[in-house]
């Protein structure tokens, strides 16, 4: 696409309220498009609706009208959660429009360098630490994208002396022509979202968008440790920078002495951390400039230090020395809703990882504690039947308590894995009835010195408006235990 300023008196479809699609239709609206706004909730569940409206910006609530798509329209901007099998997105297919996501309309509009971060898990901790990263290096950065704030409001924002650090999800990279960030992180890829993307070939494509237009100038930052990502290294154009949990790199960003290939389903050694070393940045001339130990850093678990060596490259590639991290890197505690310590109540600790919405994230939290566990999982049923988490219920849960659609199939798992506390929650009057039961019956099977831990495995949206409601319930449900 052109540059907003371009479309200035011609017809701009936005598909998509929500945050990012009121910041969008605001910008071509600035620039004097002819914006048009449609969603296909009814209005009075649009509450974003009415301050379009009052600037003067047409919004059709309640359908996807037959005439949405005209012979005049020049652009298509969609919210990266509606499929592309929608009508209006084949219509402007059909049509020749030209079809993005908010991603490449901040691209245009921000003054500043981009750092994006995609990945299957660990996005969202990976973007807030490094921002906070950046904040104490003095870089100044701005954080936005999948993580809350809307990328076109920031990039308004933005000025060159800042840096727009971009959580993107594979919707919103699918989107994407023109994009391209100067510092692009991939943490990981492993099954997840394939009803949308239809399997893992359009999955993994998606996510490479982020690298498609960086140049020799820009850097790739890529976890060495997954073979997905290494095997890209010989794909891309920009300069490589690798970081790894287990293997001594010749340049990059590690863990030395490495971590061992344990099973992580396995029950964790409490000095793990310890014993695998310190972080060490060894650049390109060979110079080796150590960090911290491992033990060091203000969030626990393998899967955290694996963002943190994330964080750290992205930093140094954006001109960070390494002494400006090394405070944050040990004071960072974390993001809600991401293995977030949600109290004590009767001797037991209660964590809230309702973010962990597949059942690689559910191995990696379960894998970072050490106390037995009772686990609360269960949502969206996209057709997997979770027979990867078998090992784990067998080896690391004491307990589990399963909701929403996936229930049956988790508790089939948990049956095959000989698990004795089992309990399925049938729906109660709503979803926060379902989810304050499902604590009460956690809390039940769980004794003093154990934990209870909130680690669904799966997507909210069967029972709830995002993982963010789903985690608050949680939390105020351990709280009034």
């Amino acid at each position: 696409m052109d540059h907003p300023a371009s479309y200035r008196g011609r017809r701009v479809v936005v598909l998509g309220l929500a945050r990012s699609g009121v910041s969008v239709a605001k910008v071509f609206h600035s620039y004097g498009a002819e914006v048009i706004v449609n969603d296909k909730k009814e209005q009075d569940q649009c509450p974003e609706a009415d301050e379009l409206i009052a600037l003067g910006i047409s919004v059709l609530c309640g359908s996807h009208p037959g005439d949405l798509i005209t012979a005049d329209t020049a652009l298509l901007v969609k919210n990266p959660g509606i499929p592309y099998s929608a009508p209006p997105i084949r219509q402007a297919e059909a049509a020749g429009v030209e079809i993005v996501t908010e991603v490449e309309v901040a691209y245009l509009l921000s003054p500043a360098p981009i750092i994006g971060i995609t990945g299957s898990n660990g996005k969202t901790t990976t973007t807030t630490w490094i921002g906070e990263l950046l904040e104490s290096a003095g870089k100044h950065p701005i954080v936005a994208g999948n993580i809350g704030r809307p990328l076109c409001e920031a990039a308004v924002e933005a000025t060159e002396g800042n840096w727009l650090v971009a959580e993107l999800s594979s919707f919103q990279l699918k989107g994407t022509t023109g994009f391209r960030p100067r510092v692009a992180l991939l943490l990981n890829v492993v099954d997840t979202h394939l009803d949308y993307h239809g399997g893992m070939e359009d999955y993994i494509h998606s996510k490479t968008k982020l690298f498609a237009n960086q140049t020799k100038e820009d850097t790739a930052v890529l976890n060495w440790d997954d073979p997905i990502c290494r095997q890209l290294a010989d794909r891309l154009t920009a300069s490589i920078l690798p970081f790894s949990l287990y293997e001594k790199l010749s340049y990059g960003v590690a863990i030395e002495p490495p971590y061992a290939k344990t099973d992580t389903n396995a029950s964790p050694d409490k000095n793990e951390a310890a014993a695998a070393g310190h972080i060490v940045w060894r650049a390109q001339d060979g110079t080796e400039t150590e960090l911290l130990a491992a033990d060091e850093l203000g969030i626990p678990g393998r899967h955290n230090a694996a963002n943190a060596l994330a964080a750290i490259a992205a930093c140094l590639a954006a001109g960070a020395a390494p002494e400006q991290l090394i405070q944050t890197l040990r004071s960072f505690k974390g993001v809600e809703h991401r293995l977030e310590y949600a109290g004590e109540v009767q001797g037991v600790k209660y964590y809230n990882d309702s973010k962990a919405t597949n059942p690689t994230a559910t191995t990696m939290s379960v894998g970072s504690l050490t106390a037995p566990i009772v686990l609360i999982a269960g949502g969206l049923d996209r057709g997997s039947d979770y027979m990867e988490l078998l090992p784990l219920f067998r080896d690391r849960l004491k307990g589990l308590v399963a909701l929403g659609e996936t229930r049956g199939k988790l508790g089939h798992v948990a049956e095959l894995a000989g698990l004795a506390g089992v309990r399925l929650v049938e729906p109660e009057e709503n979803a926060e009835a379902t989810l304050r039961e499902a604590v009460r019956q956690a809390a039940a099977l769980a004794a003093p010195g154990d934990i209870v831990l909130l680690s669904p495995a799966c997507a909210s949206w069967d029972m709830f408006t995002s993982y963010e409601q789903r985690g608050r319930i949680f939390k105020d449900s351990a709280h009034t235990l």
